[in-house]
């Protein structure tokens, strides 16, 4: 295939849709014969994944890559930060945290010119391998009192030399304000490397567009290259924030009602997306005390900060909820949630937070203490005593000391989790819900006769649906052909 020159999606804001246009059009590559790859030069999320070499990146990009046919890679977003407080995150360089840094000092430091070449060398690494790459930006490209210092937005793409393509939502509302503003406070280097602008998330009948259309193209003088619908029937993985405040918040009649404990630093919701597709299956995100009571499982999931979390827990008096449901109903704990359900939490390097030691939910005879060395790696392994082999991946900063004979999984011949012998248990495994059998067996809690539909065949179907959508609604002759040419 032509050597094509990087493709960019750009937004005008957060959540307008730029990590499901940039996995479309992965995949719609990958159909057509390239060898697409994925990049974000920086990601700021709690979602993330363990690359097969045993790094952090991104939970957006592991899915693009995914899209792509491909494993996932370091080089696909080599910075990566996580927030572990109001106004603190830990700095993920090339897979391996480096600090913790508070917004002023990650945003107004010298470290950014550092990061920067980083970055650059990062993607000239996926560049040597990978055609086209298909890049993607964070949150508005017109963030004017941040965007001398940008990394991840046109400084990336002129690094590149990648043609951009500006999406806007038009959901939210004011579309015309947002596109032109956000086209007229470009510079002038910046405003040349824009090729088009795509207006996502559309109801109704695209007819009644054609004249905005034009009129966006007379003010901008850049070309509209689609008018994207909004997709109800396409289930992607979104890793936004955002996105999380769309999801269930109730318990419903006639489905296993299971509820996600909503903690201030959860991380890697995207572990329940496979239960939010059963049709039997309510999944929702809550901490009132009512809809916990009224839940068939409870799961408590990972957190960047563990200890505060379990410390907000009690002084909201869930953990009282939580302890009296377990005489009743499966309780779950993932990574985080699996560590609070225990006798203690040690934290003796200060890894989390100031308090160097906190009593569990005592649920489970578990002990953990937090260390200063991340664990992040894939596993495949066997659920409890089911035969399939299962897949999931772990990424912690704790050691679980649990008693023999009340192990959960077996990962080549040694021992993970903790099973409390009845229904409720804990694991450091991420995307455990991701396979069948561990599913299934939530569902016959209720439903005795269901079997767990097979996600992974699940995904490969949404991926392709999503490039039906961009091939349908995107002008991808003209995208590849100005990729084709020195943008």
């Amino acid at each position: 295939m032509k050597k094509l020159q990087p493709i960019m999606l750009v937004g005008t804001g957060s959540d307008v849709g730029k990590s499901w246009i940039t996995t479309g059009i992965c995949r719609w590559l990958k159909q057509k014969g390239y060898t697409p790859a994925p990049f974000k030069a920086q990601n700021m999320s709690l979602n993330s994944f363990s690359t097969p070499d045993n790094l952090e990146i991104g939970r957006a990009q592991a899915v693009q890559a995914e899209a792509c046919g491909i494993p996932p890679t370091v080089e696909m977003n080599p910075i990566l930060l996580k927030p572990s407080s109001v106004n603190k995150s830990q700095v993920i360089l090339h897979g391996k945290p480096i600090g913790d840094q508070t917004a002023k000092e990650y945003f107004l430091g010298n470290d950014k010119k550092h990061l920067f070449e980083e970055a650059k060398n990062s993607f000239k690494e996926l560049a040597t391998k990978h055609n086209p790459i298909v890049m993607e930006g964070a949150g508005s490209i017109s963030e004017l009192n941040l965007k001398h210092r940008d990394i991840v937005n046109m400084r990336m793409a002129a690094a590149a030399n990648a043609c951009v393509y500006l999406v806007a939502d038009i959901d939210k509302g004011g579309v015309f304000g947002s596109v032109y503003g956000t086209i007229a406070l470009l510079e002038d280097w910046e405003r040349t490397l824009v090729k088009g602008i795509i207006i996502n998330k559309f109801r109704g009948d695209p007819s009644l567009f054609v004249d905005g259309k034009k009129k966006l193209e007379e003010l901008t003088g850049i070309p509209i290259l689609g008018v994207l619908p909004y997709a109800t029937d396409i289930i992607i993985e979104e890793e936004d924030s955002v996105a999380l405040n769309l999801r269930a918040r109730t318990a419903i009649d006639h489905k296993l009602n299971i509820a996600v404990v909503k903690l201030y630093y959860m991380s890697n919701y995207t572990d329940f997306q496979a239960l939010e597709q059963e049709p039997l299956i309510n999944l929702y995100f809550t901490r009132d005390a009512e809809e916990l009571n009224k839940a068939d499982v409870i799961i408590i999931p990972g957190t960047k900060n563990t200890i505060e979390d379990l410390i907000a827990l009690k002084k909201e008096d869930l953990d009282t909820i939580i302890k009296e449901q377990y005489k009743h109903i499966p309780i779950i704990g993932i990574c985080g949630g699996y560590q609070m359900l225990g006798n203690v939490i040690n934290d003796p390097f200060s890894v989390e937070s100031n308090v160097n030691s906190e009593e569990g939910l005592g649920l489970f005879d578990i002990e953990t203490t937090l260390s200063k060395t991340k664990q992040t790696i894939q596993r495949n392994f066997q659920f409890k005593d089911y035969n399939e082999s299962c897949e999931g991946y772990e990424i912690h900063m704790g050691e679980t000391t649990v008693p023999k004979n009340k192990h959960l999984n077996l990962i080549e011949g040694e021992y993970e989790g903790f099973f409390d012998g009845d229904k409720s248990w804990g694991t450091y495994l991420h995307g455990i819900f991701d396979n069948q059998d561990v599913v299934t067996e939530l569902l016959q809690l209720k439903f005795p006769n269901a079997t767990a539909i097979n996600y992974k065949e699940f995904k490969a179907q949404q991926f392709d649906k999503l490039a039906d959508w961009i091939d349908e609604n995107l002008d991808m002759e003209t995208i590849v052909k100005n990729s084709s040419e020195i943008c």
